[in-house]
């Protein structure tokens, strides 16, 4: 019982230090996280996906994914999902979807890219934000 009490102040000394970390495979975050994307992959394209997960990093109630979706029998994949994400009121926001197609304004590959999300969403960490999957 000791070594639960132990093992939840550190994760919780963890969380609050404001360190860029990702939640493990199974969590109840990571979970969260991924069902708010779902939904709104649901919403606008009317398809249910999993995930497979390239990058996620969290800081400060927000969260940065970059994911590859496959249909739940796996046998369809689809283009690259990239999001950010905000937790408001303890549930997941997804905040912005990243576009990926190369002829439009503002898509990822730009190289003004990651400043014009800066400007839209001033409150994201910087840390965050980058497509580097080792931080």
């Amino acid at each position: 019982m000791k070594r639960a009490g132990i093992f939840l102040f550190l994760i919780f000394t963890f969380a609050m230090t404001g360190d860029v970390y990702t939640p493990p495979k199974g969590s109840l975050e990571r979970a969260a996280i991924m069902n708010a994307l779902r939904a709104e992959v649901q919403r606008t394209q009317n398809i249910e996906v999993l995930f497979i997960v390239r990058i996620l990093k969290l800081k400060d109630e927000w969260a940065w994914t970059v994911t590859m979706p496959v249909s739940k029998d796996g046998a369809n994949c689809y283009e690259d999902l990239i999001a950010l994400l905000h937790k408001e009121k303890d549930r997941w926001q997804v905040k912005e979807i990243v576009c990926t197609e190369v002829e439009m304004p503002g898509y990822a590959d730009d190289p003004d890219f990651f400043e014009g999300l800066v400007q839209r969403f001033p409150d994201a960490p910087k840390e965050i934000l980058t497509f580097e999957e080792k931080h």
